[in-house]
């Protein structure tokens, strides 16, 4: 007989939300994985699957039950067991009783405390049937489900009504009731093609006979695969090119258990829209694939994915195109009725139109945008004239037709309809621009006037909303200010613009129209939370020339203790002390630089502390105090170009003499004047250390 079996369990639903479902499949898949793992029940191989109306996951060869364990209880010691004569005690036999043998039968372990009793034999583990009801529960429990639902008069809670549960392990079904159901062996396939019940024979022959006997391609991935494969043949057909978004594809494998592909077609006078529009109206409304030409030219056809294998395919395609139309006769429309006003003609009505209750309007948001624009313009030696103007037409695309019933083309719409208005093409795509990077890893504006405008407003929105103490709390980020944060370090970074961020933040502060009760505080609290962002980015090796575990959290703290205000040289600060770290000599001088922290923390000084060199009486110190006024000046030149490797390089000339130093000087000499003379020779040691970083918050090894 095998101890191992395949299990499977399906859980069988109203159609599940499609945005989720590949979500709720992993997750599902995940909560059951780890929980097997810790009940020491994992199988040879996991696959999960998910389709509108189930998710599901297989286990093969899985254990039918735990593993024996190995037991082992001390008892009392000897002398309390037995009395004089040798005869166990009550202590003694209630001990062996407990595990249903004689006293004889305990072994006697000696140790350094005494002789003890003790028990030693093995428990035979639990049967997986009688774990595996509580671990699908748990895992089902766990799924990521912002809000459940209640159906019927039932108490029971899920994202959707549940209809069916499965649960195999080999040939045999598990006794266990999973949300208000009792499980059995009968799912169910496809809705329309085959809505009878279906009995699973064995888990392994699960998915083949939702495909053949139910009409359902279980497999997430097996789908998608085959919607993108239909999809790109029927474009072909028609002599185009499928226009494929990996989102869209997702969702439409997420809708359908049996693809069938139709494609339709619309009045080509629509064709005179821009692409973004087109696109989004074939894809968010209806989650139709559009289809280019050869040059890449939007046609007037789409590929739609039905769930029907109609025996009148004309009719589903006529029904398509049918509902397509209005949705791109109000996008026409739209198109046309925005077109009679200008985006300047709508700044007025930002003042209509509120940002945030205690920071104004829109309209209020735009001009304190425009006039940081200013400042970060004229710094970077760019037109401010241009950025101004485009910092006061940015949120005026929010106020169209167009952008009411497309959202996600705000920007986008700007740029088309500033370039109608004659606007400059600076403008025009800095209107756009400003909201990149959108998201981890997507572009960043290209253009000098939409960086600009880019960093404005994401310094305004933190500022803003720290300062009227709506700052991120835990995993709570309604206004989008971490993902504001790494907006402003990746343009700063990745497109090299060294500024004082510190100063930026001062000067958007001060510009809200909310007085903080401390200002410096607020300033150094926002500085801070970007840092915090910052340190993600490096951990994680996202800064250009930082592979991700190439940077240790210490050396980013050495770096952040100096508070450079620019993101940019805080990351070649960086660079170079990790650089630096594999010098011979590093782990000596942080160790150094550590000590002298002690030191210089524990002595008493007036921060103004000059080197006498006459007061230098021992060669060691003489040596180190010569050593440092000759790289100095070099020393001072490296600073100036911010080539930190080399002056951090430089600086490990200095081994030597401070080994030396130490082990040959006492700092803390009885002689005051010498105290005092070689404590500011320590802290001039130190300070050329910090003009980069603080290695003594780096330990040594």
């Amino acid at each position: 007989m095998t101890d191992r079996a395949n299990f499977l369990v399906e859980i069988g639903t109203e159609e599940l939300p499609p945005k989720a479902l590949h979500r709720l499949e992993l997750a599902f898949a995940e909560g059951i994985s780890t929980r097997l793992k810790a009940a020491q029940l994992s199988g040879a191989a996991l696959t999960s699957y998910a389709s509108p109306r189930r998710l599901a996951v297989l286990i093969e060869a899985m254990p039918l039950a735990q593993p024996t364990q190995k037991i082992e209880k001390r008892g009392p010691p000897t002398r309390v067991a037995f009395d004089v004569d040798g005869n166990p005690t009550k202590a003694a036999i209630a001990f062996a009783a407990g595990f249903g043998i004689a006293v004889e039968a305990l072994e006697h372990v000696v140790t350094e405390k005494g002789e003890w009793l003790e028990f030693r034999g093995e428990e035979p583990g639990s049967p997986a049937t009688a774990m595996l009801p509580d671990i699908v529960a748990a895992a089902l429990a766990d799924l990521p489900i912002p809000k459940r639902m209640r159906w019927g008069s039932s108490e029971v809670e899920f994202v959707r009504p549940v209809h069916w549960v499965v649960m195999l392990l080999g040939n045999d079904v598990i006794e266990a009731t999973l949300l208000g159901l009792t499980a059995g062996r009968t799912t169910r396939g496809h809705r329309f093609h085959a809505p009878g019940e279906i009995v699973i024979d064995a888990p392994e022959t699960y998915c083949a006979q939702l495909k053949t006997q139910g009409r359902v391609l279980a497999d997430f991935g097996t789908r998608r695969d085959r919607v993108s494969a239909l999809v790109g043949e029927a474009a072909t057909g028609i002599g185009g090119t499928a226009h494929l978004e990996a989102d869209v594809l997702d969702e439409v494998t997420a809708l359908v258990e049996w693809p069938v592909p139709v494609t339709g077609r619309f009045d080509e006078s629509f064709l005179r829209l821009p692409d973004e529009i087109l696109v989004s109206t074939l894809q968010a409304h209806q989650r139709y694939f559009p289809v280019r030409d050869e040059d890449g030219k939007l046609m007037a056809s789409f590929i739609a994915i039905s769930n029907l294998d109609s025996t009148h395919p004309e009719v589903v395609q006529a029904g398509n195109e049918r509902v397509i139309l209005p949705r791109l006769a109000d996008a026409a429309f739209f198109w046309d009725q925005d077109r009679r006003t200008s985006l300047d003609s709508r700044r007025d009505a930002l003042r209509q139109v509120v940002f945030q209750k205690e920071l104004g309007s829109l309209h209020d948001k735009s001009e304190r945008v425009a006039a940081l624009t200013r400042t970060l313009a004229e710094e970077l030696g760019e037109d401010a004239a241009t950025a101004v103007r485009a910092a006061e037409l940015a949120k005026t695309d929010l106020l169209t037709d167009m952008v009411g019933e497309f959202p996600d083309l705000q920007g986008r719409i700007g740029y088309y309809y500033a370039g109608l208005d004659g606007e400059p093409a600076a403008v025009a795509q800095a209107i756009e621009e400003q909201y990149f990077p959108v998201g981890a890893g997507s572009r960043l504006p290209k253009t000098p006037t939409g960086r600009i405008i880019a960093l404005a407003d994401r310094l305004d929105s933190i500022t803003g909303i720290f300062a009227v103490g709506k700052r991120p709390t835990g995993n709570k980020d309604p206004f989008a200010l971490r993902r504001a944060a790494l907006g402003v370090l990746r343009i700063l970074i990745e497109d090299g613009i060294d500024i004082d961020l510190t100063a930026y933040i001062q000067q958007a502060v001060n510009a809200q129209p909310v007085s903080a009760e401390n200002p410096d505080g607020l300033c150094a609290d926002i500085y801070a939370f970007v840092i915090d962002r910052l340190r993600g980015l490096i951990l994680d090796g996202q800064a250009p020339g930082l592979d991700a575990g190439s940077v240790s959290p210490e050396v980013f703290e050495a770096v952040r203790a100096r508070a450079p205000g620019s993101p940019l040289d805080f990351v070649q600060r960086v660079a170079a002390v990790r650089d630096f770290m594999q010098h011979d000599a590093a782990d000596s001088l942080a160790a150094a630089n550590k000590r002298i922290a002690n030191i210089l923390k524990s002595a008493e000084g007036d921060g103004d502390m000059q080197i006498n060199a006459d007061l230098l009486q021992e060669a060691a110190e003489q040596t180190l105090f010569s050593a440092l006024q000759e790289l100095t000046p070099a020393h001072a030149a490296s600073l100036k170009e911010r080539n930190y490797e080399e002056a951090l390089t430089r600086l490990a000339t200095l081994r030597g003499a401070v080994d030396a130093f130490f082990d040959g000087v006492m700092v803390m000499d009885k002689d005051a004047q010498l105290q005092r003379n070689r404590i500011a020779l320590l802290t001039e040691l130190r300070q050329r250390f910090l003009d980069v970083a603080d290695l003594s918050c780096i330990p040594s090894a």
